[in-house]
């Protein structure tokens, strides 16, 4: 399965969000959706309403940025990492 961790800001909002998991999927999208089923609203931060990453979250397969931020169908394998990473702003 593959491993998915998390960068900490998500954590705030889900405290008991492990540092690392392993979900089964083989795209972007069954990960997320495994995601959704562990941690209830997690999703809301990461997709918009019609289903795509939002522009503030950046999701990384083996430390290259996915190609498909619309519907999430890049292919995962059983040994990739995952990053999910939410950028930060504000002064």
């Amino acid at each position: 399965m593959p491993k998915i961790s998390f960068t900490s800001a998500l954590k705030r909002f889900f405290p008991d969000l492990k540092e690392e998991i392993q979900l089964p999927g083989s795209k972007v999208s069954e990960i997320l959706k495994n995601l959704e089923n562990k941690y209830p609203g997690i999703t809301d931060y990461l997709v918009d309403e019609e289903g795509q990453l939002r522009k503030h979250i950046n999701i990384f397969v083996d430390g290259q940025l996915i190609q498909d931020r619309r519907e999430l169908s890049d292919v995962l394998k059983e040994e990739d990492e995952v990053l999910i990473f939410q950028a930060l702003s504000g002064g």
